[in-house]
């Protein structure tokens, strides 16, 4: 088999795993490290949430344990996409990295801005079809 193992990819050292939430262990998460908070959020959010959506009577008791389960599965697939996207990063040459940085870089500064200097105006000849001189409004042209 070629390529490298599963835990060869992993982004934790062995030693830091038994400090990480439960919740993080417990999914198997190695490229995405929620913290102990988002881990919360995660769980006892998802659980409140459904039963105050089950409270309301807007679904069904069933939603209690099926929202929790949902959460974890968006959460394992998001971190199946971070290793997906970790692996064919590493396949791309440094040259075709740097290519693409360069295609990337914003350009700030390099703007051509004409030089006038301030408190002069600068007016501009009207055209043929408008006129020159606007009356203020609520005033005529002709006097009568």
């Amino acid at each position: 088999m070629t390529g490298h193992s599963r835990r060869g990819w992993s982004t934790m050292p062995t030693d830091d795993q038994r400090y990480r939430p439960l919740y993080a262990r417990l999914l198997g998460l190695r490229f995405v490290n929620p913290g102990g908070v988002l881990c919360f959020v995660f769980f006892e959010g998802a659980v409140a949430l459904a039963v105050l959506l089950a409270l309301a009577e807007l679904v069904s008791w069933w939603a209690v344990p099926v929202l929790p389960l949902a959460v974890a599965v968006m959460v394992k697939l998001n971190d199946v996409v971070a290793e997906r996207v970790v692996h064919s990063a590493a396949l791309v040459p440094e040259q075709e990295r740097d290519r693409f940085r360069r295609q990337v870089e914003p350009v700030v500064g390099r703007a051509q801005v004409p030089s006038v200097p301030s408190g002069v105006v600068v007016a501009t000849p009207c055209p043929p079809w408008e006129p020159a001189d606007l009356p203020p409004p609520g005033t005529s042209r002709h006097p009568l």
